[in-house]
C-alpha cells in the first residue's frame, strides 16, 4: 500500500487511519469481520476473512453459536486469527438496512462499540474495521460513515485501543470515507 492510499488522523491519544486495502491481510492485532448472525461465513469481507483464517475458524464459530446462540445485530464475539496475520478476529453483526426506522443506526453503533469493548477487554492495541453493514446488508454509506467514525473516535478517546483503521477495499469507497473523515475529524 502506498501513502496515497492511507491517511492518518490523531484522535485523543490514539490514531485513526483511513486506508484502502484488503482487511484479511491487514497488519493489525485484530481485524473485524462483518459477520452474519450464525458466524457461518459468507461473501465479501466475511468470505475473505474465513478464507484467510483457514479451516479451524468454522469450528470455532460453531462452538460460539452452540454456547450462546445466534448473535443479534450490534453484538460481537472474538476468535483467534488462526492462519491470518492478525492475532484475533472480532466477528461483528451489523444491521440489515430496512429503511432506517427499524433501529439500524443504534445497532450499527453497537456493533462498533462491541468491537471496541472487546479490544479493551483483551488488550488489543490495533484493530482494523471494514464498513460494517455497507455491503450485502445494504446500509447506505453516507449514513453509516458518521456513525462508524464517531464510535471509533470515541473508542480511541476512551483508550479502548491505540490504533484503529477503517480499511476500504475499493478506490471509490476509500475516497468517499477519506473525504468525510477530512471534513469531520
Amino acid at each position: 500500500m502506498n501513502a496515497a492510499e492511507s491517511a492518518v488522523f490523531t484522535v485523543g491519544e490514539g490514531t485513526l487511519r483511513i486506508a484502502r486495502g484488503d482487511i484479511a491481510s491487514w497488519p493489525a492485532q485484530a481485524v473485524v469481520n462483518a459477520a452474519n448472525a450464525h458466524l457461518a461465513g459468507g461473501s465479501g469481507v466475511d468470505g475473505a476473512i474465513h478464507s484467510a483464517a483457514g479451516p479451524m475458524l468454522p469450528a470455532a464459530c460453531r462452538e460460539i453459536i452452540a454456547r450462546r446462540g445466534p448473535l443479534k445485530a450490534g453484538e460481537a464475539e472474538l476468535t483467534p486469527g488462526f492462519e491470518m496475520a492478525a492475532q484475533y478476529i472480532l466477528h461483528a453483526v451489523g444491521p440489515i438496512w430496512r429503511g432506517g426506522s427499524q433501529g439500524e443506526p443504534e445497532a450499527l453503533a453497537r456493533a462498533y462499540r462491541s468491537c471496541l469493548a472487546l479490544c479493551r477487554e483483551h488488550g488489543i492495541v490495533s484493530v482494523a474495521f471494514p464498513a460494517i453493514s455497507c455491503g450485502a446488508y445494504g446500509y447506505p454509506v453516507e449514513q453509516a460513515m458518521p456513525i462508524a467514525l464517531k464510535e471509533v473516535a470515541e473508542g480511541l478517546k476512551r483508550g479502548d485501543t491505540q490504533e484503529a483503521a477503517m480499511v476500504l477495499y475499493s478506490a471509490q469507497a476509500y475516497e468517499t470515507w477519506l473525504a468525510f473523515a477530512r471534513r469531520t475529524l
